[in-house]
């Protein structure tokens, strides 16, 4: 079995409460990075491990962390993406559920690197039992002086604050989670400026997301090198992959970055259901293209996926088999986005109506040939032309 990074201490049970979590060696790492290590050294040492965002975009997170201003009069801010939302994704929920205080670790780790003294947590409005551990994590953490003013006797001070989203997808966008955050309408902010510069409240600010976050207080406790070494060139450590669709053992895999994706399907999935074939699997969530059997033997990680013309993106690996409709498959990816448009931008706000229109026609058995040429032409036509 591969080496669990952010599942390690969750096999057996989950380690919702603190008292779990300090008795496998919670928080002692974070009383190393607060008495004996500068902000700076934090940020190298996440940066020597090849740690990439495992939201989607895959950036590298030390070098996201060092765009932070140092001497700006202003206060810096983290907020935490856990707005999990991509069709097809549930890795997030399974951290917060099973091991909350690794990610309040992870929290304070990253809000001491950038030099925040507030962090913003923002869950996905649907998850309700899962907002309702991190508030208990979060009194935990203050009742032991993991947050709040001088922790551990460090002189540096954290206050953690949860915020519940309203249920739309556009929200898990980072400059659009900003705008709700802030109380406004979720829509995407052009770029530049970048959050790093002018963030929430037109402070600097990084958002990093649940996963990124939880691997921290490993790295910090094993070592750059050794997390780096756990993946493949420039993709270092683990992800998790949320497999689900038609296999015999769907669920949560942690897995080293590079593994091929046919291992993942069929030595931990348990291959397809009822011995059928293979026909499509959809990568990293909803928003990746669609890769076809014979494409399975790609690697797992950002820049092989990508090389194929596809992404990782937020790991929620679809699988599909022999008898799988593949139109029924892209209208109901359609209607999903005809539904979650904010509405913002012309070209998403009209097209991805027209996309969920034509291919309702061509469901319903009364598709033209010209539907393809209109399919392919709506589609080209959004690429590029919207903000987020």
């Amino acid at each position: 079995m591969p080496e669990l990074v952010i599942l390690r201490d969750v096999q057996d049970s989950e380690r919702r409460h603190i008292e779990d979590y300090l008795k496998v060696g919670g928080y002692q790492t974070l009383r190393k990075v607060l008495l004996e290590l500068k902000p700076e050294q934090v940020v190298d040492e996440v940066k020597k491990s090849g740690l990439r965002g495992r939201g989607g975009a895959g950036f590298p997170t030390g070098i996201k962390w060092s765009f932070i201003p140092r001497n700006v009069d202003k206060p810096k801010y983290l907020v935490v993406n856990a707005d999990e939302s991509e069709p097809g994704t549930c890795k997030d929920r399974v951290i917060i559920e099973r091991n909350p205080h690794l990610l309040m670790e992870g929290i304070v780790m990253g809000s001491y690197a950038i030099g925040a003294h507030r962090c913003y947590l923002y869950i996905r409005g649907e998850y309700y039992e899962q907002a309702q551990i991190l508030n208990r994590a979060i009194e935990e953490a203050y009742q032991h002086g993991f947050l709040g003013k001088d922790i551990l006797g460090s002189r540096y001070d954290l206050d953690v604050y949860l915020h519940r989203g309203a249920g739309a997808y556009i929200c898990g966008e980072e400059t659009g989670l900003l705008e709700s955050l802030e109380g406004k309408k979720g829509w995407p902010r052009l770029k530049p400026p970048f959050p790093a510069v002018v963030g929430l409240y037109g402070c600097p600010t990084v958002i990093n997301n649940v996963e990124t976050l939880a691997a921290v207080p490993r790295i910090m406790e094993r070592g750059g090198d050794w997390f780096a070494s756990l993946g493949s060139p420039k993709n270092g450590g683990t992800r998790l992959f949320a497999v689900s669709g038609h296999v015999n053992k769907p669920g949560t895999y942690e897995l080293p970055l590079g593994i091929p994706l046919r291992e993942i399907i069929f030595n931990y999935a348990g291959g397809i259901k009822d011995h059928k074939e293979l026909k499509a699997v959809i990568p990293g969530g909803s928003s990746c293209p669609i890769l076809t059997a014979d494409e399975i033997d790609v690697k797992m990680d950002f820049d092989s996926v990508a090389a194929i013309g596809s992404m990782l993106g937020s790991g929620g690996v679809v699988v599909m088999n022999e008898e799988t409709c593949m139109v029924k498959v892209l209208l109901r990816i359609a209607k999903f986005y005809a539904h979650e448009s904010c509405g913002q931008c012309t070209p998403c706000r009209e097209g991805t109506t027209w996309l969920k229109n034509i291919l309702q026609r061509v469901n319903d058995g009364q598709g033209r040939p010209k539907d393809l040429d209109h399919l392919m032409g709506i589609a080209f036509n959004m690429i590029g032309t919207t903000i987020c």
